[in-house]
């Protein structure tokens, strides 16, 4: 059986990355974890695909600001097999995320399940909405400091 890809762009990316030493262009990172990212109520959720990895070698940290997800995917290494295809990525990987100023870094959480990595970033009391209430005042007061001068009557 014969498996046939083709892929026009394939030298260019290997040449790429034997003259730099990385994979070649960051718009190909992606796909390796490909993600979706979303705000629930009071926190963002982050879903990255990870099939077929060790929990132990997924590494989630934030460092000023910036949310990073590491894995690793070990490479087959049967002697006794012929390959016709090997499309899956294998080796270290990373994605990261700029958190801003709005999280709650210290309560992030993270999940694995099925091959999914669930991340939980809450969203820090202050950066919520919050209605601020308005006192009513019965009588005309002066502000101190305003224009409006109180009228002083001598007799």
């Amino acid at each position: 059986m014969t498996v046939l890809r083709f892929d026009p762009f394939r030298d260019l990316d290997r040449l790429t990355e034997q003259m730099l030493g990385v994979p070649a262009g960051s718009a190909r990172a992606p796909r390796f974890m490909p993600m979706d990212l979303y705000r629930s109520g009071d926190h963002y959720v982050v879903h990255a695909d990870l099939p077929g990895i060790d929990p132990g070698s997924v590494d989630v940290s934030v460092d000023s600001g910036t949310l990073t997800i590491r894995a690793e995917r070990s490479a087959r290494t049967e002697q006794s097999v012929q390959w016709l295809a090997s499309e899956r990525f294998t080796g270290s990987f990373m994605r990261q995320l700029s958190l801003g100023e709005g999280v709650d870094a210290d309560r992030i959480a993270a999940t694995y399940e099925n091959g999914v990595l669930t991340v939980t970033i809450p969203i820090a009391e202050k950066a919520k909405p919050r209605r601020i209430e308005v006192e009513v005042r019965r009588d005309r007061d002066v502000v101190p400091g305003s224009t409006e001068q109180a009228q002083v009557t001598t007799g």
